[in-house]
């Protein structure tokens, strides 16, 4: 028997990669990814060579997005697809 977190995984991914590329459901998938404490004080773009920015209000969650960054981009190429994200950058603003 499949365990109900992998079956509801598996359904939200096909429904996230199923939708047309847009800024919002790289957001939503952010938010999946990372939960809502860290998707709350980051924010990020897509960019066309796909590298994933990650624009975070200080060092200190510059630091957190890179501890869980292998984490995270194994999660988002679950969710949008395996070669839609091929890194993650990760910008403070000041």
């Amino acid at each position: 028997m499949l365990p109900l977190q992998n079956f509801a995984s598996g359904v939200l991914a096909e429904i996230i990669r199923r939708q047309p590329a847009s800024k919002g459901k790289t957001s939503f998938a952010w938010s999946v990814a990372v939960g809502p404490a860290l998707a709350r004080v980051t924010a990020v773009e897509l960019a066309p060579d796909r590298v994933l920015r990650v624009h975070v209000r200080d060092a200190r969650w510059a630091r957190e997005v890179e501890r869980a960054r292998d984490v995270v981009l194994t999660r988002l190429r679950m969710l949008l697809g395996d070669d839609n994200v091929i890194r993650i950058d990760v910008c403070v603003n000041r």
